[in-house]
């Protein structure tokens, strides 16, 4: 089992590593092999959307998920709070020999199209009354927590955007691994999704924490 990275945020303003965090971890332990070998010849862009404390992308960068003489990571967050905490992460765990570079966006607002050889996506996916509203001011953690958390009807208005989007993101060999809770009915979205896209999706880990039955799903073409 590889290890976890060392985390220490304030997590009144971010997300505090959880069962969906280990999830990931134990997701992308296990695709380790498949991801090597698919880019095994070329340089990978690898990004995660909403990074929140970092546990996650440095998870990769540390335990070279992708070797780090092929690959660079890009950490996109809409809390600036969390920026500063995944790169906080990445120095504690001595991941300096990495490339990494954070960015503040609305989920892929900031990225080039088709560039992204691997996503990883931990949505806001607790179903709400709506969407908060963007801070207006970065003081205000309480809402910037909020943002991390809070998906709209269903839990699926963010994710929805991003699936929406995800043709746009990934490169041609792109996999995206995305996180989802029972109360998203992730079975319908996955044929929904496949309803329009000539996609491969592949449910790779599931497991029940506490009163919530949590997935990881992988998307390629």
């Amino acid at each position: 089992m590889l290890p976890t990275p060392y985390v220490k945020c304030d997590y009144n303003k971010v997300y505090e590593p959880a069962e969906d965090s280990f999830l990931l971890l134990d997701c992308l332990e296990k695709e380790q092999g498949f991801l090597n070998e698919r880019f095994n010849n070329r340089l990978a862009v690898v990004c995660e959307i909403g990074s929140g404390s970092g546990v996650v992308t440095t998870f990769i960068m540390q335990n070279k998920i992708i070797p780090q003489e092929r690959s660079i990571h890009l950490a996109v967050d809409i809390n600036p709070w969390a920026l500063e905490a995944t790169l906080d992460t990445a120095k504690l765990n001595s991941c300096e020999n990495s490339y990494l570079d954070v960015v503040q966006s609305d989920l892929n607002a900031c990225l080039r199209d088709n560039q992204i050889d691997v996503l990883v996506f931990n949505p806001p996916y607790v179903p709400a009354e709506g969407v908060p509203d963007f801070p207006e001011s970065r003081e205000q953690a309480d809402q910037w927590l909020d943002l991390a958390l809070l998906g709209g009807k269903d839990g699926m208005a963010i994710t929805d955007k991003l699936l929406q989007q995800l043709d746009k993101i990934l490169s041609q060999d792109g996999v995206a691994y995305i996180l989802f809770c029972a109360r998203n009915r992730p079975e319908e979205v996955v044929k929904k999704f496949l309803k329009t896209h000539n996609w491969n999706v592949k449910l790779i880990e599931i497991r029940k924490a506490g009163w919530e039955v949590l997935s990881v799903y992988s998307f390629t073409r």
